[in-house]
């Protein structure tokens, strides 16, 4: 899960990177299209068996991630990349939140204090941009958590009707890929030079270093403790960010940042 962590990092620096050249839009449907060759041409070696009782759901749960990671992908163009990382991050919290709201689960004191915990981070993160030009960029990129946290719901449900791993990734990078060439199309396709086509490039291999590592972490590891350590993230990203960019964030903001991860944990152990 640090491995996977630290590739999502680089993820996000790819994104920022390939951002100058290319749309939101774009990046995503050439992550994702990435993502479909490396599930579906190996699957298809296999034998493995495509169709599914479930597409239905398959449907949902790909709109919802998509425009999740379509939202992520545009706040990390234009805010700092840590600030973009931790909005997205806010997932369990909505997570927890919708579990009420559509499972009837009932929240125990430590998760409702989580939740108090990751507003009041939620709050301070956003003040900055709220204050600024960049506030709807950062209403996007708490949207971009609400959404991944829906979908998450979905993948929960698709788990329990015994879906294979794979095929929920794969339908996911499937539907994702099709709603971006659609919105690609009406946007233009951009020509791409040799740096846009590295950035790209770099943006599909470390999406799935990352994404092979945190389904390796989440098989053979403790769940619970590869749910933690995900949050890692956002340390890189910050770390990435200064380094790269120079970016330097108030105190307010880093207390923010800290508050929300440690939200986030709690919220997982429910």
């Amino acid at each position: 899960m640090v491995v996977a962590a630290f590739f999502f990092g680089l993820m996000g620096v790819f994104v920022k990177l390939g951002s100058a050249s290319l749309s939101s839009s774009a990046l995503v449907f050439w992550r994702t299209l990435i993502g479909v060759l490396l599930l579906g041409i190996p699957a298809l070696l296999k034998g493995q068996r495509f169709a599914t009782p479930c597409l239905r759901r398959h449907i949902q749960r790909g709109l919802l991630a998509y425009t999740s990671l379509l939202l992520y992908f545009y706040a990390i163009a234009h805010l700092p990349l840590a600030t973009a990382v931790t909005l997205n991050y806010t997932s369990p919290m909505f997570l927890a939140l919708l579990s009420v709201v559509f499972l009837r689960e009932k929240l125990s004191p430590r998760a409702l204090f989580a939740l108090a915990l990751g507003f009041v981070g939620v709050v301070l993160l956003l003040r900055p941009t709220l204050a600024s030009d960049a506030w709807l960029v950062g209403l996007m990129g708490l949207c971009s958590g609400l959404l991944a946290g829906w979908s998450y719901l979905h993948v929960r449900e698709l788990a329990r009707l015994g879906e294979p791993e794979w095929r929920i990734v794969f339908y996911f990078a499937l539907i994702a890929t099709l709603g971006g060439a659609v919105l690609v199309s009406f946007e233009g396709w951009q020509p791409m030079d040799g740096y846009t086509m590295l950035m790209v490039a770099g943006l599909g291999i470390t999406a799935t270093i990352a994404q092979l590592a945190m389904t390796r972490a989440y098989k053979v590891g403790n769940k619970l403790v590869a749910a933690n350590l995900s949050y890692l993230t956002v340390v890189f990203s910050t770390l990435l960010g200064v380094l790269l960019w120079d970016e330097s964030l108030p105190g307010a903001s880093l207390s923010a940042i800290i508050l929300i991860v440690i939200s986030g944990m709690l919220a997982s152990r429910r």
